[in-house]
């Protein structure tokens, strides 16, 4: 026994020292991939390495238009205790006979990518070829809005999500039965499973409907924790409640969240990350209306402080000596939109992060916002309609059958969406704006080629060019 647990310390300390080798030699990029839901995070990363892997589609990387990148191929993923993500099994879904859309992210996975790169000039020739590891860190978006959590009491963070609830349909259930809940009360097992089935069941329906802060996002991805004290509270009213109250109770189930749950997860994996990519389906967020969009911005903020350690202690302290050095804010399924219309959705993008933007200061890290396809599902058209022109893009549906799709005009000023959605509107003031279900195209790939996708190569030269 004794051997065993010197030979896992002996183990734990050799892969320290390699990473930290590999990190102190400058040739790892640890990419952390996340983003709110449907945002394609699995699409993201299985198109990115096919494409890398297969760079015919990637004029836009100069590591590929000046042939520094010699190969390309996986390895083992360096963390032992990481599940590896699925790259085969998603790219076979994607690109297969019977393409279809890879499941969907629900625990942190990593995959290994590595490039030989032979860089031009007179150093590059001196030097010769070396190799660059790119780490890929897939982990869904809800946990990362867990770190807002951290600077929260429960009495703060009760206060905001019921207040969000009552402005979202899906919380009546809830709140309904809450309103018969007196939180003094003696805190029994019963009443809190029933009121935390009732507080998931919420962040289930609240998450269909479109709206992104839908914490804690264990709740909606609880896996092996399901069940647990930890996962078994729900937001209360304010009251003076004494102790073995079900408010203390909650409370303190709260505080074990943050401690057990949240803080973990960013020690473990996030504090780590060199580069970040952040995947927003705001598209999806529009047409679910102005409140979604508004939900959308405040997530976006709370997205962010994840890269401003120096307003949390805890942050402070992981983040010690690292920094993340780049964050790209990417809104996914551009493919839906005719290219003419891709500009305003990058301009939409960049309003929704602009405040907490603007607000903060990153230590240094470089911020871009794009709009991209991953997967291209589409092609585009321009078809007559009443007397007129529409610019439109066609697809497969999930039925076989292949359709042409106008999703509506988005507006030249992105104020026009943002300003309704913080007055709290209802519905769009001057127009509606429609989504497709678009499911992938068959056809077989070019040798050398990746799976078709629109601006992938730019995000990975803001990403990784500047290592090539």
């Amino acid at each position: 026994m004794i051997g065993e647990a010197i030979d896992g310390v002996t183990t734990r300390a050799e892969a320290l020292t390699r990473g930290l080798a590999e990190r102190f030699q400058g040739n790892t990029i640890r990419l952390g991939v996340t983003g709110l839901s449907r945002a394609g995070k699995t699409v993201f990363i299985t198109s990115l390495v096919a494409n890398l892997l297969n760079r015919g589609r990637m004029p836009g990387l100069t590591g590929v238009s000046t042939g520094a990148i010699r190969a390309a191929y996986l390895q083992p993923q360096p963390d032992d205790t990481l599940p590896r993500f699925d790259y085969e099994t998603h790219l076979d879904a994607m690109t297969g006979t019977d393409p279809r859309w890879p499941e969907s992210t629900r625990a942190t996975s990593e995959l290994r990518l590595s490039l030989k790169v032979q860089p031009g000039g007179l150093l590059g020739g001196v030097r010769g070829p070396r190799t660059l590891h790119l780490d890929i860190v897939d982990y869904p978006g809800e946990w990362l809005l867990d770190l807002g959590l951290l600077e929260k009491s429960f009495a703060e963070w009760s206060e905001g999500a019921l207040a969000r609830a009552a402005q979202r349909g899906a919380g009546a259930e809830f709140l309904s039965t809450l309103a018969d809940v007196d939180p003094a009360a003696t805190f029994t097992d019963h009443d809190a499973a029933r009121l935390a089935e009732l507080w998931r069941g919420y962040l289930t329906e609240a998450k269909e409907a479109g709206f992104s802060d839908c914490s804690p996002g264990r709740f909606l991805l609880p896996g092996e924790m399901a069940g647990s004290p930890a996962l078994t509270f729900a937001p209360l009213p304010p009251s003076e409640a004494p102790k073995g109250s079900m408010a203390k109770e909650f409370e303190r189930r709260f505080e074990a969240y943050k401690r057990e749950v949240v803080k973990p997860f960013f020690r473990a994996h996030f504090s780590r990350i060199d580069r970040q990519v952040v995947l927003v389906d705001a598209l999806g967020a529009i047409h679910a209306g102005p409140q979604a969009v508004d939900d959308l911005r405040v997530a976006m903020a709370d997205i962010l402080t994840a890269f401003r350690p120096g307003r949390n202690a805890f942050l402070s302290e992981i983040f010690r000596g690292k920094r993340v050095e780049k964050i790209l804010f990417a809104a996914t399924k551009a493919d839906h939109l005719h290219h003419s219309q891709h500009g305003r959705l990058t301009r939409i993008m960049e309003a929704l992060t602009d405040d907490a933007r603007r607000r903060a200061d990153y230590a240094g890290a470089r911020t871009a916002s794009m709009a991209l396809a991953s997967l291209r599902t589409t092609t585009e058209d321009t078809v007559p309609h009443e007397g007129e022109t529409l610019d439109v893009v066609r697809g497969r549906l999930a039925d076989g059958r292949r359709a042409a799709f106008w999703p509506g005009e988005l507006p030249e000023d992105p104020q026009a969406l943002l300003s309704q959605g913080r007055r709290g509107e209802a519905a769009w003031l001057d127009g509606d704006y429609a989504v497709m279900n678009f499911v992938p195209q068959t056809g077989k790939m070019k040798p050398g080629e990746g799976p078709p996708h629109i601006r992938l190569d730019r995000a990975a030269e803001f990403l990784i060019g500047d290592r090539l």
